[in-house]
């Protein structure tokens, strides 16, 4: 594998090669691959982040099946560089799409978006958006609508089935030609990592490649926005692209309508929300699992634009009718409204006030929502004999929301770092420094480093974005204090964009502050995909490029590399180095140490192999003497690693629970190093597990065993000495 991403899809890639009839079965992301091979992509670029990760790891796994359609692939520097690749499509009838995450990534790359969608293309585009939105989500709750009706980029939603997702990767480069507009198709974490089947189409290459284009240069000045064409523009997306378009979801049916006419009520909802909206009707016995309802459905598989007269087709004759639109605000009730009251439609909608305002649509808060509606217009259709125990008012005993036990005795666990994670020791080390030289503002960044705002670190009060850890503390550069502040930033968030936004901006604004680059040798938040200063021999992409060279060439003076982060005691007197210096302008560390989590996947299948021929292999791991210890758990509030816990005592005397150290313990001795470095107690021991010892092995623990045991014999005869006495 030529990079180290958080999971190979090697095998499953050989499912891209299905031909025409055969039946695809796998992940949802997998099928996205599939269907933009079937279109003739020409060009795929993006930047990872969840939910759409493994779409890039699909694509890096398959770059032979895509060299042999001559299909371009690009890990994009940042969100940004994807979306301008789509210039291609501009001149050209070169279908590409790109992908990122949701609106962290459409607000990267909102400058090449907004400028895309202005001039228009000629070939497909499509950006693929992985929608995170919701209780399992790591970024701000906003939604990417917002986006598309700002530039006016279409928005699809499909139904959470791979037939119909790889549907609309085809239909949504036949819309984006249809009305020269990119297109934006929006992939929720469920529709990403589901598993289903379909029925494959042959791969084919594009019509116009690439080597084309570059051999026969075009230009058309009206498709790029300078006065007097980006008037035009505006004109052109109202007049002649929005009836196009909505001309082609009607015409190919992109919306779906089902059981239009049998009630006198209905539920409009997002095409992604399908699978939520059926379930809860399932279990209010109106529907089945394959999706035959009993009430109208209006499936807006397309949820920008929306189409006035299919709204108004289905609306038609019913008393009121439901939306079921996740997150806010409500950009599609406001639409329905708007189209309603200008027909003077008297059909009733309900949104919002039915179902809750902001957060996921969980099946739970879409049934009661449903049932609601239900109960005010259709009671008839409800058996309150049988309703789902998820509808029941929170304090029934029966529903699954009533209180078990007092909220103040359950304690929520904050997100923190993997076991033997290198960042931890250097938050450590700073702690530590602190001590000594007191507190500072700490400015910190999108990547496993924010979980240093939690316990027991604490440190960090802003993220302003991916890269921007520098950024969001430069205000703070008053020239009357002879403190510094401090600002953190990740690998992947410094090639982002945080050698020009970060490091460049200090050294030309003069800044004093004190940047600590965490370099873990991967894009780890994202899944370990390699970066420029990865380590690995990567033979598609160029990597070992010193993080430390590009911020000197950038103009810093003052600048560190630790080479590996364990060592406390040194990373502490860096820290307090670097804040006390009497040189001016941008002070970088460069903290450097592999991801554990990434060097256990890459070396714990190597071990298991090794043990299983038979060969010796030695782990090292940690423990605490439970005599030694003192129960004070100093060091237990300087790490928080998780296999380092509390345990009983076993002396008689003493109640306190001491220290102790989990079988999940992977040897990175960072308790020991904080013990020592903090001058804690000595209660940490390091010790060698070995799998199919040799004789040698055996030989030492038998000498080892008697020595001790003669000691321990010495110890108890002492004991029976002053017990005497």
């Amino acid at each position: 594998m030529f990079f180290m991403a958080e999971r190979s899809f090697a095998q499953e890639v050989q499912e891209l090669r299905l031909g025409a009839g055969e039946e695809f079965r796998g992940e949802g992301i997998l099928a996205v691959t599939k269907g933009l091979l079937q279109c003739g992509v020409a060009y795929v670029g993006g930047y990872q982040g969840a939910p759409i990760s493994h779409l890039m790891d699909v694509l890096g796994d398959a770059h032979e099946i895509l060299e042999e359609l001559d299909v371009y692939f690009e890990n994009s520097a940042s969100e940004a560089t994807a979306a301008a690749m789509l210039a291609a499509s501009v001149h050209y009838p070169l279908r590409g799409a790109v992908t990122f995450k949701s609106t962290v990534g459409t607000n990267v790359a909102s400058d090449a978006l907004a400028n895309l969608a202005s001039g228009g293309v000629l070939g497909g585009a499509l950006i693929i958006i992985g929608e995170d939105y919701g209780e399992g989500s790591s970024i701000m709750q906003e939604r990417s609508h917002a986006f598309a009706m700002k530039s006016q980029m279409w928005l699809l939603d499909p139904r959470p089935n791979l037939t119909a997702i790889v549907n609309f990767v085809e239909k949504g480069f036949e819309l984006s030609e249809a009305s020269s507009t990119p297109v934006m198709l929006e992939l929720r974490l469920r529709s990403c990592h589901l598993h289903g089947s379909f029925t494959a189409k042959d791969n084919i290459k594009p019509p116009f490649t690439l080597r084309e284009a570059i051999e026969n240069p075009q230009r058309d000045t009206s498709r790029v926005v300078l006065p007097p064409a980006s008037f035009l523009h505006e004109q052109e997306k109202v007049k002649e692209r929005w009836p196009a378009a909505v001309k082609f979801i009607q015409e190919n049916q992109l919306n779906e309508f089902i059981a239009e006419k049998d009630k006198k009520v209905g539920i409009i909802l997002q095409g992604g929300l399908f699978n939520t909206v059926n379930r809860s009707l399932e279990l209010l016995g109106l529907s089945d699992p394959y999706g035959n309802s009993q009430i109208p459905l209006y499936v807006l598989n397309v949820t920008y634009p929306i189409i006035d007269q299919e709204v108004l087709r289905f609306c038609e004759g019913k008393d009121a009718v439901l939306l079921v639109e996740e997150g806010q605000p409500d950009y599609i009730e406001q639409n329905l409204n708007t189209i309603l009251r200008r027909a003077h439609d008297s059909t009733i909608l309900h949104g919002k006030d039915l179902l809750p305002v902001a957060g996921e649509y969980t099946p739970a808060a879409v049934t009661r929502g449903i049932t609601a509606f239900l109960r005010k217009h259709l009671p008839e259709d409800i058996n309150e004999a049988a309703l789902p125990a998820v509808v029941l008012d929170d304090d029934d005993p029966r529903s699954p929301f009533a209180p078990r036990i007092a909220p103040e005795l359950v304690q929520g666990r904050a997100p923190t770092f993997c076991t033997g994670c290198p960042e931890r020791p250097i938050f450590a080390a700073l702690k530590l420094a602190e001590r000594e030289i007191g507190t500072h503002i700490v400015s910190a960044d999108i990547g496993c480093h924010l979980f240093s705002i939690n316990g027991p670190f604490n440190l960090g009060a802003t993220t302003m974005g991916y890269g921007l850890g520098s950024a969001s503390g430069s205000a703070f550069n008053a020239k009357d204090t002879d403190k510094r502040t401090i600002a953190f930033m990740g690998d992947g968030g410094f090639w982002h964009n945080g050698l020009t936004s970060g490091v460049g901006n200090a050294v030309f604004n003069q800044n004093d502050q004190l940047l600590v680059i965490v370099d873990n040798a991967y894009s780890a938040a994202t899944g370990g995909q390699d970066l420029l200063s990865s380590q690995a021999d990567n033979p598609l992409r160029s990597t070992k490029h010193s993080i430390e060279r590009a911020v000197r060439g950038i103009g810093v003076k003052w600048s560190r590399t630790m080479t590996n982060t364990y060592q406390v005691a040194k990373m502490r007197d860096l820290f307090k180095e670097a804040l006390t210096t009497k040189e001016k302008g941008p002070k970088v560390i460069i903290a450097q140490s592999e991801c554990t989590l990434n060097r256990e996947r890459r070396e714990k299948p190597i071990r298991a192999k090794k043990i299983k021929d038979g060969k010796r292999v030695v782990r090292e791991r940690y423990g605490v003497d439970p005599e030694t210890c003192t129960g004070d758990r100093s060091c237990i509030r300087i790490s928080g690693c998780p296999s380092l816990t509390i345990g009983p005592n076993p002396d008689p005397m003493r109640d306190d629970p001491i220290a102790t150290v989990l079988d999940s313990c992977v040897g990175c001795g960072l308790c020991g190093e904080n013990a020592q470095a903090a001058a804690l107690c000595p209660s940490f021991y390091s010790t060698e597990i070995i799998y199919n010892p040799h004789r040698w092995d055996k030989t030492k623990l038998v000498f080892r065993q008697k020595y001790i045991g003669f000691l321990q014999k010495n110890i108890e005869k002492q004991r029976v000495g002053i017990d005497v006495a």
